[in-house]
């Protein structure tokens, strides 16, 4: 049995089903109040989309690291061997993105709350609205960027 590659893949799933589940963790949060807002003013709608898209991105990390864990050990070419200490470096490589895209997913849903509800009061203010969730969105890029260098070190 080869440990190796079955570790390696691991790692990739876990970046990217943590960052699917954060995404849909903080979209949720977000569709909650925004539900309430449209109720009020449907002519809200667009506005409050760009607020619910933006915990959306931990998603889109974790595919990519996954993908890049991929990559790495051709796994889309059919795979190579990996030895055991290479795919527990890769498993360990994902986590930084796993870990980041679920925890700053549920927080920038949270986040994206706010900025809905500042749109629900004042329309004007959509960039500062923005603002508050996209600075949650540094932390997931950090993570991303964690894994793509971790895994861009590791040697097979």
């Amino acid at each position: 049995m080869d440990w190796g590659i079955g570790l390696a893949i691991a790692g990739a799933a876990v970046a990217a089903f943590l960052g699917a589940a954060g995404s849909a963790w903080g979209i949720a949060i977000a569709a909650e109040a925004a539900g309430g807002v449209i109720t009020e003013d449907p002519e809200k709608f667009g506005r409050v989309l760009v607020m619910l898209a933006l915990p959306g991105t931990q998603g889109f990390y974790g595919f990519l690291g996954a993908f890049y864990i991929m990559m790495k050990i051709n796994l889309l070419g059919g795979g190579m061997p990996v030895p055991f200490s290479v795919g527990l470096q890769l498993f360990f490589a994902a986590l930084p993105l796993g870990v980041a895209a679920l925890v700053s997913g549920y927080y920038q849903g949270r986040a994206s709350v706010a900025g809905i509800l500042l749109i629900a009061k004042r329309p004007e203010e959509m960039g500062k609205a923005i603002i508050l969730p996209a600075m949650v969105e540094t932390y997931a890029v950090l993570g991303l960027l964690a894994t793509i260098i971790l895994v861009s070190s590791i040697k097979i």
